[in-house]
């Protein structure tokens, strides 16, 4: 090993990431192709990875997709730009596979809203209850719960228990809510919620709309009451880019990570998509964490193999089944 190779891995639980000059020269397209092909590694990507990396991906898609893609990919290794909980989620469900991050410190304000300690002690005063959280959360949280939902299928999993089985749903307050309200469910909701999609500005949207009326607004169930109860249209990341694939609108104000947008435009580049106005002096809404990830960052992690993904195969267990639950419950459904 190289001394400055050796020398970057040290710094790597400092800073989450190798950080190694590049040849300014190049091509990291290609040599990221070539790395999949020499390690038999496949790159899963969130939708809210900025464009070049969902541009080199092998497989693009939102939580429940991408937790569908881990667990029957046949790749030595998993190489995952998001953040730290999908990467959790991948090797949960592939121990024997060597799963990296571009960044470890990729993480998210949703998961870390809700620790697992604390949680603990809020589900031991609901004996009763069962646990049904949302993936955004860590392999700690998903360990104390009875099934994972995203929300592609959040409301068919809360469905498939008696209506009288009193639920707990955590992390998010957001989404756990909306669920309450499309199932006329009561389930007890944890006090979390996702930085971004709290952010954004119903003043501002109001505005927006007026000065373009023919846009539709849609949005992601993690935004707060008042931004769904205008919206046009509510579903997950998927669901969003699947309806302005066949909806009649021209243009779409879109209240989600602003990620999403590459693809909404690939898929309909005749269209217009308006990226959500959050309450502050930004123009769109990113996720800090998502992008941290980069191209060259990405790189790195294929060639040295770091950082990598590991946890303890006690909590890897208790952290499993109520992914494979979830999994076995969208299979059912078709999704």
């Amino acid at each position: 090993m190289k001394p400055e190779t050796a020398a970057a891995l040290k710094q790597i639980d400092k800073r989450g990431f190798l950080d190694i000059d590049l040849d300014p020269t190049l091509d990291l397209f290609a040599a990221i192709e070539r790395l999949k092909k020499e390690k038999n590694a496949v790159l899963l990507a969130h939708y809210y990875q900025e464009p070049d990396i969902q541009d080199v991906a092998d497989y693009i898609g939102d939580s429940l997709g991408l937790a569908q893609q881990a667990e029957k990919t046949n790749a030595d290794m998993i190489v995952f730009a998001g953040v730290h909980f999908m990467a959790e989620t991948a090797k949960i469900l592939n121990p024997s596979k060597k799963v990296v991050i571009p960044d470890l410190k990729a993480g998210c304000s949703l998961s870390d809203s809700c620790p697992p300690p604390l949680f603990k002690k809020f589900k031991e005063k609901h004996p009763d209850h069962v646990v049904v959280s949302y993936i955004n959360c860590s392999a700690g949280i998903k360990a104390l719960s009875d099934v994972i939902v995203t929300s592609s299928n959040a409301r068919i999993i809360v469905e498939s228990f008696p209506k009288d089985q009193p639920i707990i749903f955590a992390p998010d307050k957001n989404l756990g809510a909306y669920i309450n309200k499309v199932t006329g469910r009561n389930m007890l909701l944890w006090d979390g919620a996702c930085m971004v999609h709290e952010i954004f500005s119903l003043e501002k949207i109001t505005k927006l709309k007026i000065r373009h009326p023919e846009a539709k607004l849609i949005a992601h169930p993690e935004c707060e009451e008042p931004i769904l109860k205008i919206a046009d249209y509510i579903g997950s990341t998927t669901g969003l880019l699947k309806y302005t694939k066949t909806d009649a609108a021209k243009e779409y104000i879109v209240a989600t990570e602003t990620g999403i947008l590459h693809q909404m435009m690939k898929s309909s580049p005749e269209k217009t998509f308006i990226p959500a106005p959050p309450n502050n002096n930004c123009a769109c809404n990113d996720c800090p964490h998502m992008k941290l990830n980069t191209l060259e960052k990405l790189y790195l992690c294929m060639e040295y193999e770091v950082p990598e993904i590991t946890m303890e195969e006690e909590l890897r267990l208790a952290a499993k089944k109520p992914i494979e639950r979830m999994l076995e419950i969208s299979a059912k459904a078709g999704l």
